[in-house]
């Protein structure tokens, strides 16, 4: 009897952890095979009007982490080498004392990008409400899309599945530890699934507001 119910817990787990597999890695496959045409370097991705920056962790002071400092400094060279003309910086700002969009503002601006080039989005709290946002409040239909490789291709699945015709450039100029790069790519696995999950079957609607066309 116990050798039953042993077998039967294992074949119940083989099973179960078959279907977790396929639940994650279905849509990572997905993701990654989109992305993969749309994906440039600095040099060779076809110029466009705007770049989307997308936002990432702050230090205690309030100023742009490692992560979104990389972000931001591709989209400068972007921006400085006429790539594009504006910069669409999203982000989290659900609290007045966390502002992502204001620290990536600031980062930039101390990079030599003129005000005028900078495009505020404080309601950027996930890639999917960003994309979302683009389209809807900022209309934008074409982008480069900017931040490391581990999220580029799940924000380039999301953009173009909103209509906004997107490229990507990889954000990785500085080193980042191996555990950091290993707890990201884990965390996209998971992240892959929501986001088809969601353009799919939840179609969750992000914070809208008033239409602030870019252009």
């Amino acid at each position: 009897m116990l050798k039953k119910i042993i077998k039967f817990i294992w074949r119940s787990a083989l099973v179960l952890g078959l279907f977790v597999f396929v639940g994650l890695s279905l849509p990572k496959l997905i993701v990654l095979l989109f992305a993969a045409p749309r994906t440039f370097s600095m040099e060779d991705v076809p110029q466009t009007r705007v770049a989307i920056v997308f936002g990432a962790g702050l230090l205690r002071d309030g100023s742009a982490g490692p992560v979104l400092r990389d972000r931001v400094e591709t989209a400068v060279k972007l921006y400085q080498q006429g790539k594009v003309d504006k910069l669409l910086m999203s982000g989290d700002n659900s609290f007045v004392e966390y502002n992502e969009p204001k620290a990536m503002r600031q980062y930039a601006l101390d990079l030599g990008v003129p005000d005028e080039a900078i495009v505020l989005d404080y309601a950027g709290r996930r890639t999917y409400d960003t994309c979302h946002r683009a389209k809807h409040i900022f209309q934008v239909n074409s982008a480069i899309l900017v931040t490391q490789s581990f999220h580029l291709p799940r924000a380039l699945f999301l953009c173009n599945w909103f209509d906004v015709e997107s490229t990507g450039v990889e954000a990785n100029n500085h080193y980042f530890l191996k555990r950091s790069r290993i707890y990201w790519n884990t965390r996209e696995l998971f992240a892959n699934f929501q986001a088809v999950w969601d353009v799919m079957i939840a179609k969750p609607l992000p914070v809208l507001g008033d239409i602030e066309p870019i252009y």
